[in-house]
């Protein structure tokens, strides 16, 4: 039964991809010859690769605009520590994409922000690779545990697990050479975000305040400091 699901799975991938091919890209093709030549994304979107979080729609952004890294808690090691996939996706955006904005985006029912706040690492036996990129996560679950009761994994504490994490990723990115030079020169934002997959509400991490503010009030902010430059 899992292998005749599995391939009926694949089956409508390949169904998908026949669409595009027929109806979505002859739709979008002068987009795309466009894109063959090269890419110019003004945003670096560091997000969890949970399934149901999908950037470009959350956005409403087209093919081009975001250069998309993904993976378990959207999680950015700090300088040094774990080099690799992000550490040189973050680089290369920077230096050879010249991105002007970093989002990192958290969101609701965050498995792997549970798996912080239930703070059993015997849970993760079976996922050892799990257990130790999770520990780049470990000082935000150390400021949520101060506020919380034991194991708590409600939907509340699952947000101010991920909206912690957010900051702390954020604090963890400004140690990367190539961030904190762009951002010394500003030529570069770094912002962060809670997307809540029940309500399609988006909450900006606001780092002062160390509070989350709505979309519109955060725009309005940015109107406002435009306009002082």
């Amino acid at each position: 039964m899992a292998d005749t699901s599995a391939k009926d799975t694949l089956i409508a991938l390949l169904q998908g991809v026949q669409k595009f091919n027929a109806d979505v890209f002859p739709e979008n093709r002068e987009l795309f010859a466009e894109l063959a030549d090269g890419q110019s994304p003004a945003t670096l979107f560091i997000g969890c690769a949970d399934s149901r979080v999908s950037p470009s729609m959350i956005t409403q952004t087209e093919p081009g605009d975001l250069f998309v890294v993904r993976n378990v808690g959207n999680i950015v090691p700090a300088y040094g520590e774990m080099l690799g996939g992000v550490s040189s996706a973050v680089e290369y955006a920077v230096v050879a994409l010249g991105v002007s904005h970093i989002i990192i985006c958290g969101h609701s029912d965050c498995g792997a922000m549970k798996a912080l706040l239930a703070n059993d690492p015997s849970k993760l036996d079976s996922m050892p690779t799990v257990r130790s990129w999770l520990r780049n996560a470990e000082a935000a679950r150390a400021v949520v545990a101060n506020t919380l009761q034991a194991t708590d994994v409600g939907p509340a504490s699952v947000r101010s697990m991920a909206e912690q994490n957010v900051m702390l990723q954020i604090s963890h990115l400004r140690t990367h050479p190539a961030v904190a030079a762009a951002v010394a020169r500003n030529e570069l934002i770094l912002q962060g975000w809670f997307y809540d997959i029940a309500t399609g509400e988006v909450a900006v991490v606001d780092e002062q305040s160390r509070t989350s503010v709505s979309v519109a009030e955060a725009i309005d902010r940015l109107g406002t400091q435009a306009a002082a430059a």
